[in-house]
């Protein structure tokens, strides 16, 4: 295993138990960088340790052992750091004394801290994916359609409230759970969205996000049990990641939604996600994450492409818009009402989506309209259109799907249609899914 994919793998894991540990996002940021130096110097001539996360863990804890030791706050930490040090390096970092062991996770706690009620709802979000996903500054703000520096800020800000208020690294207790359900529900989700359509890199699919946010999700739905709608979250990522060994090629290439094996499939993630979302729906209606799960278990309940419900699903997307007005919930819809209803309804919707600019920045809107004009025979506008996305994609492989699009539509050859499998998610995402 190398270093490059331990820290792809395991960086977001010890940052959340440094974080615990050391009281402080930046300090924990900064020792994980110092503790993975130390890694690309040693372990080349060392060898790999037995167990790489807790070497780091022991490593990052001595380098901030050693800051604060320079610092005016070690007297602040001395008794905690003294404790922390006289623990074995190799103790499992999952469970903290006193936590339930269904939620006794610091990924876990993580979420609660930057999901308190006293920070915006966008910079909960924004904090969680930095430190939780490890996602860069100029990825959160990509999916947030903000610029970089309005991020950045956000992140400085949320950071600076933390450490101020004193905000406790605790997943909090039952009667404190509501006032935190929206924004954890919606990290979850953006965590999950960023494994199942990465905003950038060469593979579109980041396994490891994708099964830490189902894990999650499983420890949240079993914490709020009576709560529909995280079951209904849990059925959602269930449902899309059911579809992840056919959505990429052997040699890391798309594959659309109508072309995929869907022998591949994996049946009892199906089967786990339709019967979460018909509890969700029976037992809470149709909430946000139920609605997008009925529409994703329409996908999934299809044995073959013309199967698919359309209509249902265009019109579980306008119920979803009217009840929790969205950009890309509206981008999905046209997408499905162009499945549904044709080419010609489906571009009057995507057209004035683009009037309206909310998604200037957004690649797949240009991508949407493209293969719409392509269809319709307007195969200039729709180079123009898959130009726009190509400017604006980041991910490699999106990027080369687009550009074979734009081939195509220079050719005239048009295509018969994309992966116009909706996800609709509530906040500003990057979804595979419009294309």
């Amino acid at each position: 295993m190398s270093i490059e994919r331990i820290y792809r793998e395991e960086s977001g894991r010890i940052l959340a138990t440094l974080i615990r540990l050391v009281g402080d996002f930046d300090l924990a940021e900064e020792v994980l960088h110092d503790a993975f130096a130390a890694a690309l110097e040693q372990w080349p001539g060392h060898g790999l340790p037995h167990n790489p996360r807790a070497w780091l863990v022991s490593t990052a804890r001595h380098k901030a052992i050693d800051r604060l030791r320079r610092d005016t706050r070690f007297a602040q930490k001395r008794e905690e750091l003294a404790r922390w040090a006289a623990a074995a390096d190799d103790a499992p970092p999952e469970f903290a004394d006193g936590d339930e062991p269904s939620v006794a996770d610091d990924r876990l706690r993580l979420i609660f801290t930057c999901c308190h009620p006293a920070l915006a709802l966008e910079a909960r979000v924004a904090l969680t994916l930095r430190t939780l996903g490890g996602l860069t500054t100029e990825e959160i703000a990509r999916a947030f359609l903000v610029p970089v520096a309005t991020m950045a800020q956000r992140l400085v800000r949320a950071k600076q409230k933390i450490r101020e208020a004193r905000i406790p690294y605790r997943v909090p207790p039952a009667d404190m759970l509501p006032e935190r359900r929206e924004a954890v529900f919606a990290v979850l989700y953006l965590v999950f969205n960023e494994g199942y359509a990465a905003t950038s890199g060469e593979e579109l699919v980041r396994r490891d996000l994708t099964a830490e946010a189902i894990r999650l999700a499983r420890l949240v739905a079993d914490r709020m049990p009576d709560v529909p709608e995280a079951k209904a979250l849990l059925a959602l990522m269930l449902l899309h990641d059911s579809r992840r060994d056919a959505r990429v090629s052997a040699d890391g290439e798309i594959v659309l939604l109508e072309e995929q094996d869907r022998s591949l499939w994996d049946a009892a993630e199906i089967a786990e996600g339709i019967r979460l979302t018909e509890t969700a729906l029976r037992d809470g209606g149709p909430g946000p994450y139920a609605l997008q799960a009925a529409i994703a278990a329409l996908h999934a309940e299809a044995r073959r492409p013309e199967d698919t419900d359309w209509r249902q699903i265009a019109e579980l997307y306008r119920e979803l818009l009217a009840r929790h007005p969205s950009p890309v919930v509206e981008l999905n819809r046209a997408v499905a009402v162009a499945e549904a209803s044709g080419a010609e309804a489906g571009l009057r919707l995507l057209d004035e989506i683009e009037r309206k600019g909310e998604l200037a920045s957004y690649h797949l809107l240009p991508a949407a309209r493209g293969r719409v004009l392509a269809r319709l025979g307007r195969r200039d506008e729709a180079a123009d259109a898959f130009r726009r996305a190509l400017e604006l994609a980041s991910n490699g492989p999106e990027r080369r799907f687009l550009e074979r699009r734009l081939a195509e539509a220079e050719r005239g050859a048009g295509s018969p249609g994309g992966d116009a499998s909706p996800a609709g998610s509530l906040v500003p995402v990057s979804e595979e899914d419009s294309r």
